[in-house]
């Protein structure tokens, strides 16, 4: 008979994210795979699979071509390589827009086919309907307000948000909203400084920036983004390693070797016994 662990390992919950709120941000970065989750969990207060996977992965020029089926395939790996991190996943364009009973089922598929314990929903005030149908209804929901890749074409392109009053009001009405309709955290994604430290300051969930401002409760970045791994990285992100260069001397090293015969030597390789 096998017995559990004396102090099994805890995966975060909503309530631990709360905690945070004006105290230690939350330290939040994305991850599409089992390679990177299990190298950001031990790090991560939580892990959004994020459906920038369709730029960063992909080659897609932006994140609407990105399907249901693909989300689910990564979270997937995302949840089942990580152990105490909050997994969220995205929930891709098309997926939930057209009716609360369609967002239902799109992310009830996601919940139970992934094992992860929240998604992620763009949009502000014209999206709480559906996000207090679907919290009503056992859901954990993210917001995500402000920049939001998936009205890429409606914004415009990828612009910084918040630069004038009417942008302002707007961005902070739709902050309040996906808070009153029970979202239990939202993401400011490129808006102007102060209004998110604004934001901040009146919503009681905690808030996650990116490309926002200090003062939020917690930041995320796309993990390829900050390793250099991505060919063009935008203004906000800071680059923490050249793993770029490093992968690309490796590969450039390991074909010279091949090339040369140098690799690999007998002691790669399985010989008869005497």
């Amino acid at each position: 008979m096998t017995t559990a662990p004396s102090n099994p390992q805890r995966r975060k919950t909503i309530l631990d994210l709360q905690a945070h709120k004006g105290k230690t941000p939350i330290v939040v970065l994305t991850a599409y795979d089992a390679v990177f989750a299990r190298l950001l969990d031990p790090h991560c207060d939580c892990i959004i699979v994020g459906d920038s996977l369709g730029m960063v992965l992909y080659g897609m020029d932006s994140t609407l071509p990105v399907t249901l089926d693909m989300m689910i395939a990564h979270g997937r790996a995302v949840v089942k390589a990580s152990s105490q991190a909050f997994v969220v996943i995205d929930m891709p364009f098309g997926s939930y827009q057209e009716s609360q009973e369609v967002a239902f089922n799109s992310c009830v598929r996601v919940l139970k086919e992934t094992g992860t314990q929240a998604v992620k929903i763009e949009g502000g005030a014209e999206m709480a309907e559906t996000i207090a149908f679907l919290v009503a209804r056992g859901i954990a929901v993210m917001g995500h307000v402000a920049l939001m890749p998936q009205h890429v074409h409606a914004l415009g392109g990828y612009r910084f948000q918040g630069r004038d009053e009417q942008s302002r009001k707007r961005i902070l009405t739709d902050a309040l909203a996906v808070e009153k309709a029970g979202a239990f955290a939202v993401v400011l994604e490129g808006v102007e400084e102060s209004l998110a430290r604004e934001i901040t300051e009146k919503l009681t969930i905690p808030t996650i920036g990116i490309g926002a401002s200090p003062a939020c409760d917690g930041q995320v970045l796309v993990t390829l983004d900050m390793l250099g791994l991505t060919p063009r990285q935008p203004s906000f992100v800071k680059q923490y390693a050249d793993a770029g260069s490093l992968t690309s001397e490796a590969v450039s090293a390991y074909a010279k070797e091949v090339r040369a015969r140098q690799f690999p030597t007998l002691k790669h390789c399985f010989t008869k016994k005497e």
